[in-house]
């Protein structure tokens, strides 16, 4: 079911009333899950009710936002507390973040954060008073323990079989790891379980993708602390993770506004961020997410937010600027909204003027090392814009066979424009498809990069490009750009067609490497679990091309996975027993790190202009 309308549920009140379950209830659950979406749900003031049937009404108490104790949830049921009414409604429901209190944000401060993930899902941490263990404590590697046990049941059971016990089950080792100050692997838990959810509901922003890596992020922490530090290369206080995100003073600011992106996530969290730009070129970004949907998303974009005394819509911010003294600034580039903060809003510039012509002239092959090289950052730690890209474009139309991919040429290199989110809220489709209808078009775009052997861009935002030639013809209001998420295009903001254009093309591009071959068995664990890698046949056509192209790790990583799936014994009635669920991980572990490192060197070799 849907998780709007339904207050957030703490983990730990979740794992605690779906383990109160008998096993005949919990045989139930998903099935009542399924059957919650279809009951009506009252919100009135702190209290939220459900009728689950005639003598049945569930009643919610919220007063801090958000279920926080198994009390804060009833049911007037016979079977209750133990009833699968309560079970369902905690499992169905967003997940609950602790909050921490911001001492350098208002009350009524935004939230700020990054396009990719709503800021309750942080952890950054405030200074340690005693010096940090170099080895995991007792504590940690029982925690760690947990999450790579409650993370390889799923790997064994897939998607479909994650159902509400399991993903409690790590709910309970998220809130266990949280405890013992592993907050970067409790934040990649929630997000997993988040993201079985969303799988599950048929939610239309969920991506395998991303549930890969957030599984491949909970594992490959989960397994670092349970082995000697010394071994691994990442730092044991990065493993870790901290607990809250600290604002540090920055002094004044002078900022210009860049472009403004809708965010809508798997997790149930909605609203619209502003990167903007100091002269010095560094990203800092301001928004407002919040739980919601898709509405609140393009509502956020018109809806003011406050910095310090100022208010100001992220629309509007994109074209103008900010003067901010007594600025307080997170580690990735988020603004906070302190009571010290000032601000009084000043003009923009366009993207052809300084600051902000700079970002396009970097050299391309610097801004690829600067992204693969925050890569295996946790997604909390990365720089605001880590994952941008600036480039100038000229249209060469539609891709073939693919009619939401503009093909595109930059530096003498074929570049693919994808749609940034399919959402039909949001305006991304029908600007693209409205720009692939004028073959010679240049632009500057602003797009995030998609990793991978395809030269691909998710784009966010196009504006006039500098030189000769045909560009946008946008007025002069909109400085020269446009958010393709927020904004619509019309064809009296593109040139006249030309009814002869030029035959334009790109550079011939060599085939390229096959890695999705090796996605392709990491996504197929994910989504159908051990069944479907033991049944999925042979693999000799895969590990053969691989071996071919000279990946002949990933071959053997493949072989390994799928001879790990099929490995199981049978009892002496010839019934398939339990298999290693710590095996198959560590094999699928290993064959999704070898995925994305290479990935990671395969990105930069199609994007290199050199030879």
């Amino acid at each position: 079911m849907s998780t709007q309308g339904l207050p957030p549920v703490a983990p730990d009140v979740t794992a605690d009333i779906v383990e109160a379950l008998t096993p005949r209830l919990r045989k139930r659950l998903d099935a009542a899950i399924g059957k919650l979406a279809a009951c009506p749900i009252e919100h009135d003031g702190d209290t939220v009710r459900i009728t689950v049937g005639e003598d049945a009404e569930l009643t919610l108490y919220i007063p801090t936002g958000a279920v926080t104790t198994t009390a804060d949830l009833r049911c007037s049921c016979l079977l209750a507390p133990a009833c699968v009414h309560r079970a369902a409604a905690a499992a169905a429901a967003p997940v609950a973040e602790p909050q921490a209190p911001d001492e350098t944000a208002t009350p009524d401060a935004p939230t700020t954060t990054e396009p990719t993930e709503p800021a309750e899902a942080t952890a950054e941490s405030a200074t340690p008073t005693e010096p940090t263990p170099t080895e995991p404590t007792p504590a940690e590697r029982t925690a760690a323990d947990a999450l790579w046990t409650a993370g390889a049941a799923i790997v064994d059971a897939g998607v479909d079989g994650a159902g509400a016990v399991l993903q409690a089950g790590l709910l309970r080792a998220a809130h266990t790891a949280r405890l013992a100050g592993l907050h970067r692997a409790a934040a990649a838990a929630v997000t997993v379980a988040t993201g079985l959810r969303a799988a599950r509901d048929r939610d239309p922003a969920y991506r395998l993708a991303d549930l890969v890596a957030a599984m491949r992020e909970l594992l490959d922490v989960a397994h670092a602390l349970r082995t000697p530090a010394a071994t691994y290369p990442q730092s044991l206080d990065l493993l870790r993770g901290t607990s809250r995100r600290a604002y540090a003073p920055a002094g004044s600011l002078r900022l210009y506004g860049l472009f403004t992106e809708p965010v809508l996530t798997a997790r149930g969290f909605a609203g619209a961020v502003t990167t903007t730009v100091d002269p010095a070129g560094t990203l800092r970004t301001i928004g407002d997410v919040a739980p919601g949907g898709a509405d609140r998303a393009v509502g956020a974009a018109t809806r003011a937010i406050r910095l310090g005394d100022t208010s100001i819509d992220p629309v509007a911010l994109t074209r103008a600027g900010l003067v901010v003294s007594g600025a307080t600034v997170s580690a990735n580039g988020r603004l906070g909204a302190g009571q010290a903060v000032r601000a009084a809003r000043a003009s923009g510039a366009a993207w052809t003027d300084e600051p902000l012509r700079a970002l396009w002239e970097t050299p391309l092959s610097a801004q690829i090392d600067r992204i693969v090289g925050h890569r295996d950052l946790p997604p909390d730690d990365r720089p605001a814009g880590a994952d941008l890209l600036f480039l100038d474009v000229t249209v060469l139309g539609t891709t073939p066979g693919a009619r939401d991919r503009l093909l595109a040429e930059c530096a003498g290199q074929s570049v693919h424009l994808l749609v940034a989110h399919a959402d039909p809220v949001f305006a991304y489709r029908d600007n693209l498809r409205l720009l692939a209808d004028r073959p010679g078009l240049r632009l500057r775009v602003i797009g995030r990069l998609e990793p991978g052997a395809d030269r691909a861009i998710r784009a966010l935002a196009v504006g006039v490009a500098p030189g000769e030639g045909p560009t946008l013809r946008l007025a002069e209001d909109r400085l020269g750009r446009i958010d393709l998420g927020l904004e619509r295009l019309h064809r009296a903001d593109l040139p006249a067609a030309d009814p002869t254009p030029s035959i334009l093309g790109a550079a011939e591009e060599p085939p390229p490497a096959p890695l999705y071959l090796m996605h392709r068995h990491v996504e197929r664990a994910i989504s159908g679990g051990r069944p479907v890698l033991a049944l999925a046949g042979s693999t000799a056509g895969d590990t053969a091309r691989l071996r071919r192209v000279g990946l002949a790790t990933g071959a053997v990583l493949v072989e390994r996975l799928t001879h790990v799936a099929a490995g199981r014994e049978r009892d002496v009635f010839g019934r398939l027993r339990a298999g290693d669920n710590d095996l198959l991980s560590t094999a699928w572990l290993a064959a999704a790190v070898y995925a994305q490192t290479v990935e990671g060197a395969l990105t930069r070799a199609v994007w290199s202009t050199e030879g």
